[in-house]
C-alpha cells in the first residue's frame, strides 16, 4: 500500500473525536474489520471492493441517498482509495460507479462535504480512461458525459464545490490518453460548453441591464463562467483555433463593462490564452488570434472599450516577439503607427493606454541584436519608428505631448547610441520646447533630454542643443549642465576635455579677473557653472569608451593641479578618478553575459587594458592624493581615502612597496618627533583651551600617516606584513587614544583579504599575547576598536587556542557596561561570537590561562562551560562587575536559549533569585533585565513554575527602591500578564498589591478603547486631563504615579544604562514622530532681502528647526507694572499641570473713578455671598451657580455681629479651637513638637505663635503675620477655612489689596517678596468704649492701608 494512503488513513484513525470525523472513523473501522474477517490484506483493492459494497447500500438510483452521513463517509474514503487502485479495475467499474456518483451530484440535498469527494472520485475515474472510452458520445454512459457534469458543477454558486470541479477539469485535460493528438479528446467539448455558458451569461446581463436598474444581478454567474474559460485555457494550452472568434468577441464585450471585476476577469483570460501560446506547439494559433483582435477594433472614440483592447493587443505582440523576435520587429511599424494615431484622442485614458502600448512595443519587440549589429532592413524599420515618434511632436498632438515624452524616453532607452542620427529631430523639438519660457512641461522635457544624454552621449546632445555659454551664439542653455551631471555614462572622455574644460577655464578666468571685490550676481553664476561642469566629470569617467586615448599625462597633471588648488572641486575630482577604476573593475567582475558586454561597447579585454593603462599613473596619483589627504581636514577626507583605496588596488607590487616604505619612514620620524615634544618642556595647554579646540585644526601627522598605512594594509605583499605588525605593537604601547584606535583597526582591515586572513592565522599566538598585554594600557576611546580586533581573533581561533576566550572574557564582560553605546554593542556581539566558537567544540587548556595554576586540567569547550566561565563573575565583590556579569548572562541566555539544556537554564534562573534581593540598585537593575528576557523567551511551563517565588520577590523589591526601578517592575508585570494572563499573575500576587494588577488591566483596556475610538465621555475627559499634565502633589513619588495613576505609559525603562535592544541584540526603536519631523528643513531669511542661494554662506541660513519670528519693537512705550511697594512686577510662567494664579491687576492701571468700597464689597460677596465656595462632604469645595427664582443677583450683607463675635473669640486666648476640634492652636511645647506635612510635601515644625517666618501651622496657608491680627483674623471659623482659595475669588482688585495677609496655597517661591503692613487694632472712642471690632472701622483700616501703599 502506498505510504501516502496509509498516512491519510492513520490520521483518520488517530483523529480527535470531532463530529465530522466520527462517521468516517466508524466506517473505516468496519471496513477494516470486514477485510480482516475475510483473511485478506489491507490493500487498496480490498478497500475499494468493500467501499463499493457499502456504496450500493447507501446510494441507489431508485431510493437516492439512504443515509447522508454514512454516504459522505463512504465517498470520502473512496476518494482516498481510488487513486491507488489499478486503472483496469477502475475502467471496468466506471459505469457502475458513475451511476452512483451521478445520483449524488444531481441530488438536491447534497452538500459540499458530499459533493467534493464525489468530484474527486470522478476525477480519478476520468484520468485513467483510454482513447476508446473518450470516443463514446455523451448520450451514453461515457467519460464525456461525466465531463459534462463536471462543467455544470464548475459554475456552481458554492465556492468550494466550484473550485473542486475546476481543479478536476484541469487535471483531466492535462492527462490526455496516449494518442497522436496533442490536445485532449474532451478539450473541444469543454471549450464549446464554457463558451456557451459565457454567452448565456452575457445575454442575461444585457437583458437585465435593459429591464432593471440592477445590472449586477448576473455578475457572479458571469465571473464564474469566465473562471471556467480561464481554467480550460490554462489546462489545454490555449483555446481551440476554431472557437477563437466567438471567444474574443465575448471577452471584449465583457471587458468594456463598468464592473471592474468583470474587466479584470476578461483580461486574465486573455493573459492565460497568450501565455499558453508562448510555446512552440501552440504558437501557430497566435497569428490567427492577433488577426481576430485587429478585426474587433472598437471605435476610436470608445473610451470604455478601446483602452482594454489596446492592452490586449500590447500583450499579444509581446508574446509574438517571444515566439519570433525578428518577424515581430519587421512587422512592428504597422501596429506602432496604428497605436500612435490614438494619441490625438480627446480622452485621457485612451492617450495613456496608447502611450503604454508604444512603450511596450519598444521594450519587448526590439531585440538587442538590432541595436548591436543592425541589418539594412533593421535600419529602415528603425527609421520608420523614429519618423512616427517625431511626427507625434507636432501641434496636432499637442494635448498628448506628456504621453509622447514617455514613449520617447522608452525609445531612447531601447535604441541607445543608435538613436543619435534617428531621433535628432525629435530631440531638437523637445529642446526647443524646453527653452520656451511659457512651456509648462519642463520637468517632463528634462527627463526626455536626460534619457537622450544617456543614450546618444553628451557630445551628440550638445551638438543638437549647444550650451551657448560665454558667447552671443544664441539663448544660453545652462540648464543642461545639471542634466549632464545626472545622465552621462559610457561615453567619450575626450569630449569633456575638448568642450567643457575650455568652457570652465573661460568662466573661471572671469571670476579671477573680478578680483577680491564684492561678488556680483554674474560672478556667482560663473562660479556655479564652473562647479556644475566639473560635477559632470564622474559621469564621463564611468566606463569611458576612449580611456586609453583621453586619459594621458597632460590630463592627469591637470587633475593633480586642481586637487591641490581648487578645494571645492576635490570631491568631484576624487569621485571621477575612483570611477575610472571601479567601473572597469565592475565590468571585469561580471559573468559571461554577452548581452551586457556588447551593449556596454566595451569588452572584458578592453576593460583589463584600461586598468593596466591607469596603473601606469597610479604611483604619481597616489603621491598627489597622499599630499592632498594630509592637507585636508578629517571631516572631509572620506572621498580622498576611497580614491586612494581604488588606486592602491591597481598599483604594481614594486611601486606599492616603495610607497609603503616612504610612508613608514615618515611615520617613524613623526612618532619620534612626537615623543620628543612629549618628553620636552612643552607648555601644557590650559583646560579651557582644550575644551575650545577648533574642529578646523589638523590632526598630528602620525595619525594621518596611520590612516594611509591602514588603507595600504590589504594590498601589501606577505613580506611587508611583519613590519606592519611591529608598528602596531609599538602604537599599542603608547598613551595616545587615536593611535591606539588606528592600531587596533589594522586587524579587522587585514581580515578583509584572503592574504590578510592567512597572515593573521600564522601570527595568532603573537596577537593573542599582544592583546592580553595591552589590556591595561587601552584607553576608553579605543575600547570599541579593541573589541572589534578581539572579535576577529576569536573568529579565527583554532581548536587548541580556545584558552584565549577565558583569558579575555572578564574584559569583555565589563565592557557590556561601557558608557559608549557602540562599545557596548560590540561587547554583546563578541559575547555571542565567543559562545558560537565554544559551541563548535575544542579543548580549553586552562594552564595557559593567566592566573590559573600550571596543573589546571584541560576542559572541553561547550556552551555549558561557557556559561560557567561567565557565571564566575557573580562571585565578585564589586557591584559593577556583578551587574556586568548578569547583563552578559542575559545576552548569552537569549541567544543560546534553544541550545542550552533545560537543567542549566533552571539553575541560572534560580541563581538570579538570590540577586534580586540585593540592596544594590545596579545589580537589581541587571536582574530585572534578566527576568524580562526570561519572561519573553524561555519555556512557558518552566517560567510558570517560577512565578510563586518570582512575583513576591519583584513586589518586595518594588517597595524598597525608588521610582525609576519601580517603573521597571511595573513594566515587567505587564510582560508577565501579556504572556500568562491576568488570572495567573493575580493568583500569585499578594492581596495588598492587587491594585497594581487592576491598574495595569484598566490602563490596557483604556488604551485599547482609545485606539479603537470607542471611549465614552468620561474616558475622553480623562484623556484630556492626562494630556494637560499631572498635578503636583497628587502622588508622593513617581512610582506611585506610574503604578496607581490612570495614565498609560510607554513602558520605557529610564533607569538602565543598557537598553533592552542592546541586550537582545536588535536594532533600537526610534521615535517615529521625531523621525518624521527630522527631515524638515527651513530657510532663515530676512524680511527685506530674500536668501541668495548662490552665496557660499547660504548653508548657514538652512535650519532643521522651525525659525521663530522676532518680536517687533513696540512703537509706543508702555508703563511698567509695579506692586504696592513700587517694585516691578513680571509675569511668571505657571508650573506644568499646576493651577495658575489669577492674574494680579496693576493698581496703577485702575481707573481713579472706581470707589474703594465697591472693591471691598466684592471681596465680602465672594466669601459670604450666595455663589461663595462651600465645603461639602469630605471637605471638598463646591460652588453654587444656580440663579434665584426672581433672577436677582443681590449679594448678602456683612453681619456685624458675626464680625464682633470673631473678634471676641480672637481676644479670648491663643488656644482657639480649630475646625470644631479640641486641639489648641498657637504656641506651647506641644505645638512646637508637632510635625505636619505641608501642601508642598515638606514637614514643618512649631506652633503658630512664633515670630519666625516658616514656623507654625501658618505655613500651611501662607506667611504668618508678625504680631496682632489682620484682616483674616476677623473671619468666622467657616470663612477662615476658605482663605487659601483666593485664586478663585471673583474680585481680583480686592484680592490684590488683601494679599498682604491672605496668600495662595502655593508655598513661598524663592525670590518672592511679601509686603508687611501695620497690624489692625480696634479704636476706642465714645461710640465704641469697649474697643470692639466694627465693619466700618475695618473698612477705614483697609482704606488707609490702600492709600498708604498708593503713596509709596
Amino acid at each position: 500500500m502506498a505510504s501516502t494512503l496509509e498516512e491519510k488513513l492513520e490520521k483518520i484513525r488517530a483523529s480527535p473525536k470531532l463530529q465530522n470525523q466520527q462517521e468516517t472513523r466508524l466506517v473505516l473501522s468496519s471496513v477494516e474489520d470486514t477485510i480482516r474477517d475475510s483473511k485478506s490484506e489491507l490493500t487498496p483493492t480490498a478497500y475499494f471492493a468493500a467501499l463499493l459494497s457499502l456504496l450500493d447500500q447507501f446510494i441507489s438510483t431508485s431510493k437516492g441517498i439512504v443515509n447522508k452521513d454514512v454516504a459522505t463517509a463512504v465517498v470520502y474514503l473512496l476518494d482516498l482509495v481510488t487513486p491507488e487502485v489499478p486503472p483496469p479495475l477502475l475502467r471496468q467499474k466506471f459505469s457502475h460507479i458513475l451511476h452512483k456518483l451521478a445520483t449524488v451530484l444531481t441530488h438536491q440535498d447534497a452538500d459540499a462535504p458530499l459533493l467534493r469527494p464525489s468530484i474527486g472520485c470522478l476525477e480519478s475515474l476520468l484520468v485513467v480512461q483510454d482513447t476508446q472510452g473518450w470516443a463514446l458520445p455523451p448520450s451514453q454512459v461515457s467519460p464525456r458525459r461525466a465531463v459534462a457534469g463536471l462543467l455544470t458543477i464548475a459554475v456552481d454558486h458554492r465556492p468550494k464545490v466550484r473550485r473542486r470541479a475546476q481543479e478536476a477539469i484541469t487535471t483531466v485535460l492535462r492527462s490526455p490518453p496516449p494518442s497522436p493528438s496533442l490536445d485532449h479528446p474532451a478539450a473541444d467539448m469543454c471549450a464549446e460548453s464554457a463558451l456557451k455558458t459565457l454567452k448565456e451569461g452575457v445575454e442575461a446581463t444585457k437583458k437585465t441591464k435593459k429591464q432593471s436598474k440592477d445590472s449586477h444581478s448576473h455578475t457572479p454567474s458571469l465571473i464564474h463562467a469566465l473562471q471556467l474559460v480561464k481554467t480550460i485555457s490554462t489546462a489545454s494550452g490555449g483555446w481551440p483555433s476554431k472557437k477563437l472568434d466567438n471567444l474574443c468577441d465575448s471577452l471584449l464585450s465583457i471587458a468594456k463593462s463598468s464592473n471592474e471585476f468583470l474587466t479584470m476577469a476578461a483580461f486574465e483570460v486573455f493573459e492565460v490564452m497568450f501565455a499558453g501560446m508562448a510555446d512552440e506547439v501552440s504558437s501557430a494559433k497566435l497569428p490567427r488570434l492577433l488577426e481576430i483582435l485587429e478585426e474587433l477594433q472598437p471605435a476610436s472614440s470608445d473610451s470604455q472599450l478601446l483602452p482594454p483592447w489596446i492592452a490586449v493587443m500590447s500583450r499579444g505582440y509581446d508574446v509574438a516577439a517571444q515566439v519570433d523576435p525578428g518577424e515581430a520587429f519587421q512587422n512592428l511599424p504597422e501596429p506602432f503607427k496604428k497605436m500612435s494615431k490614438f494619441m490625438s484622442s480627446s480622452s485621457h485614458n485612451i492617450r495613456v493606454s496608447a502611450s503604454e502600448c508604444l512603450i511596450s512595443f519598444m521594450v519587448n519587440c526590439v531585440p538587442a541584436s538590432v541595436v548591436v549589429e543592425p541589418s539594412v532592413y533593421d535600419e529602415k524599420t528603425l527609421e520608420k519608428l523614429a519618423k512616427i515618434v517625431t511626427d507625434l511632436l507636432s501641434v496636432k498632438y499637442q494635448g498628448a505631448w506628456m504621453e509622447v515624452f514617455r514613449a520617447l524616453e522608452s525609445m531612447f532607452e531601447t535604441l541607445r547610441w543608435r538613436s543619435a542620427p534617428l531621433l535628432a529631430q525629435a530631440l531638437k523639438a523637445v529642446g526647443d520646447l524646453r527653452s520656451n519660457d511659457s512651456f509648462t512641461g519642463k520637468t517632463e522635457a528634462d527627463s526626455v533630454i536626460s534619457k537622450a544624454v544617456a543614450a546618444m552621449g553628451p557630445d551628440n546632445v550638445l551638438e543638437i542643443l549647444p550650451l551657448n555659454l560665454g558667447g552671443n551664439k544664441g539663448a544660453g542653455r545652462a540648464w543642461l549642465l545639471p542634466i549632464l551631471r545626472e545622465s552621462v555614462r559610457n561615453t567619450r572622455l575626450a569630449h569633456f576635455r575638448s568642450e567643457l574644460v575650455p568652457l570652465s577655464e573661460n568662466m573661471f578666468q572671469k571670476v579671477v579677473e573680478h578680483g577680491k571685490a564684492d561678488k556680483t550676481m554674474e560672478i556667482k553664476i560663473y562660479e556655479t557653472i564652473v562647479h556644475q561642469i566639473w560635477s559632470a566629470l564622474p559621469g564621463y569617467c564611468d566606463l569611458p569608451i576612449d580611456l586609453q586615448v583621453a586619459f594621458d599625462q597632460s590630463f592627469a597633471e591637470m587633475i593633480s593641479n586642481l586637487l591641490y588648488q581648487q578645494i571645492e572641486l576635490r570631491v568631484d575630482l576624487c569621485h571621477a578618478l575612483q570611477m575610472l577604476v571601479d567601473s572597469n573593475n565592475g565590468l571585469i567582475a561580471l559573468g559571461d553575459d554577452e548581452g551586457a558586454l556588447t551593449l556596454s561597447r566595451i569588452s572584458k579585454a578592453e576593460a583589463e587594458k584600461n586598468i593596466q593603462h591607469l596603473a601606469t599613473f597610479s604611483s604619481n596619483l597616489l603621491a598627489v592624493l597622499f599630499n592632498v589627504y594630509t592637507q585636508t581636514l578629517p571631516q572631509y577626507r572620506g572621498p580622498i581615502l576611497q580614491c586612494i583605496n581604488a588606486y592602491l588596488s591597481i598599483t604594481p607590487e614594486q611601486e606599492l612597496m616603495e610607497t609603503f616604505t616612504r610612508v613608514i619612514g615618515m611615520l617613524e620620524s613623526s612618532l619620534t618627533e612626537a615623543n620628543g615634544q612629549t618628553n620636552g618642556t612643552k607648555k601644557e595647554p590650559k583646560k579651557s583651551e582644550k575644551s575650545d579646540k577648533s574642529e578646523n585644526q589638523m590632526p598630528p601627522m602620525g595619525q594621518t600617516l596611520m590612516d594611509l598605512v591602514i588603507a595600504m594594509a590589504i594590498y601589501l605583499p606577505r613580506p611587508s606584513l611583519a613590519q606592519l605588525f611591529s608598528i602596531a605593537t609599538v602604537l599599542l604601547q603608547k598613551d595616545d587614544a587615536n593611535l591606539q584606535k588606528k592600531a587596533y583597526k589594522m586587524i579587522p582591515r587585514l581580515a578583509e583579504s584572503e592574504m590578510g586572513k592567512t597572515a593573521l592565522n600564522e601570527r595568532t599566538e603573537e596577537l593573542q599575547k599582544l592583546l592580553l598585554e595591552c589590556a591595561e594600557k587601552t584607553t576608553a576611546a579605543a575600547r570599541r576598536d579593541r573589541l572589534s580586533a578581539i572579535s576577529q581573533i576569536v573568529t579565527t581561533l583554532q581548536s587548541t587556542d580556545l584558552h584565549f576566550i577565558p583569558a579575555i572574557l572578564p574584559e569583555v564582560v565589563i565592557c557590556t557596561k561601557e558608557t559608549n553605546e557602540r562599545a557596548r554593542n560590540e561587547a554583546f556581539d563578541l559575547l555571542v561570537r565567543m559562545g558560537e566558537r565554544m559551541s563548535e567544540g575544542g579543548t580549553i587548556i586552562q594552564s595557559r590561562v593567566p592566573h590559573m595554576p600550571s596543573d589546571a586540567p584541560a576542559v572541553v569547550a561547550t556552551l555549558e562551560e561557557y556559561i560557567t566561565m561567565v557565571s564566575a563573575g557573580l562571585a565578585g565583590t564589586v557591584p559593577h562587575s556583578v551587574s556586568a556579569s548578569i547583563t552578559a548572562l542575559t545576552r548569552i541566555l537569549y541567544q543560546f536559549r534553544s541550545d542550552l539544556p533545560m537543567a542549566a537554564v533552571k539553575d541560572l534562573v534560580e541563581t538570579m533569585d538570590i540577586f534580586i534581593k540585593s540592596p544594590n540598585r545596579e545589580i537589581v537593575r541587571s536582574v530585572l533585565g534578566f527576568f524580562k528576557v526570561c519572561v519573553i523567551s524561555l519555556d512557558r511551563d518552566m517560567m510558570l513554575q517560577r512565578l510563586p517565588t518570582l512575583i513576591p520577590n519583584l513586589l518586595k523589591f518594588g517597595h524598597e527602591h525608588k521610582a525609576a526601578l519601580q517603573a521597571k517592575v511595573k513594566h515587567l508585570f505587564e510582560r508577565l500578564i501579556r504572556r500568562f494572563g491576568y488570572a495567573t499573575i493575580e493568583k500569585y500576587t499578594p492581596a495588598e498589591d492587587h491594585k497594581l494588577i487592576v491598574n495595569i488591566r484598566k490602563t490596557k483596556e483604556r488604551a485599547k478603547r482609545k485606539k479603537q475610538g470607542l471611549a465614552d465621555g468620561e474616558d475622553g475627559e480623562g484623556a484630556a486631563t492626562e494630556t494637560a499634565g499631572k498635578k503636583k502633589g497628587k502622588f508622593e513619588n513617581e512610582y506611585d504615579e506610574a503604578v496607581y495613576s490612570s495614565e498609560d505609559d510607554n513602558s520605557e525603562d529610564s533607569g538602565s544604562d543598557v537598553s533592552d535592544d542592546e541586550v537582545l541584540g536588535r536594532k533600537p526603536q526610534r521615535n517615529t514622530k521625531k523621525e518624521g519631523r527630522g527631515g524638515e528643513t527651513y530657510i532663515v531669511e530676512d524680511e527685506d532681502e530674500p536668501l541668495d542661494l548662490l552665496d557660499r554662506k547660504a548653508l548657514g541660513h538652512i535650519s532643521s528647526v522651525r525659525p521663530t519670528k522676532n518680536k517687533a519693537v513696540p512703537t509706543q512705550k508702555r508703563k511698567a507694572k509695579t506692586d504696592l511697594d513700587g517694585k516691578l512686577v513680571f509675569a511668571e510662567p505657571t508650573r506644568a499641570g499646576a493651577d495658575a494664579d489669577a492674574e494680579m491687576p496693576d493698581l496703577a492701571d485702575q481707573s481713579d473713578d472706581v470707589p474703594l468700597e465697591e472693591g471691598i464689597n466684592a471681596y465680602v460677596a465672594a466669601i459670604k455671598g450666595r455663589n461663595a465656595a462651600k465645603r461639602g462632604q469630605r471637605g471638598k469645595i463646591k460652588f453654587s451657580n444656580r440663579k434665584s427664582k426672581d433672577g436677582s443677583d443681590d449679594e448678602m450683607e456683612v453681619d456685624e455681629e458675626d464680625l464682633s463675635k470673631a473678634v471676641k473669640s480672637k481676644f479670648a486666648g491663643k488656644d482657639r479651637p480649630r475646625g470644631g476640634g479640641s486641639r489648641p492652636r498657637g504656641g506651647g511645647m506641644k505645638a512646637a513638637r508637632m510635625q505636619r506635612r505641608g501642601l508642598d510635601g515638606a514637614k514643618v515644625r512649631g506652633g503658630g505663635g512664633g515670630d519666625n517666618e516658616g514656623r507654625g501651622n501658618a505655613l500651611r496657608f501662607g506667611k504668618q503675620r508678625e504680631s496682632g491680627f489682620g484682616v483674616s483674623d476677623i473671619l468666622t471659623q467657616d470663612q477662615r477655612a476658605f482663605k487659601f482659595i483666593d485664586v478663585m475669588v471673583a474680585s481680583k482688585f480686592v484680592h490684590d489689596l488683601l494679599r498682604l495677609e491672605v496668600v495662595s496655597v502655593r508655598p513661598k517661591q524663592k525670590g518672592a517678596t511679601h509686603c508687611s503692613s501695620p497690624p489692625y487694632t480696634p479704636m476706642q472712642s465714645d461710640e465704641n468704649p469697649a474697643g470692639k471690632t466694627r465693619s466700618s472701622d475695618l473698612m477705614h483700616y483697609i482704606t488707609s492701608q490702600l492709600q498708604r501703599h498708593q503713596n509709596i
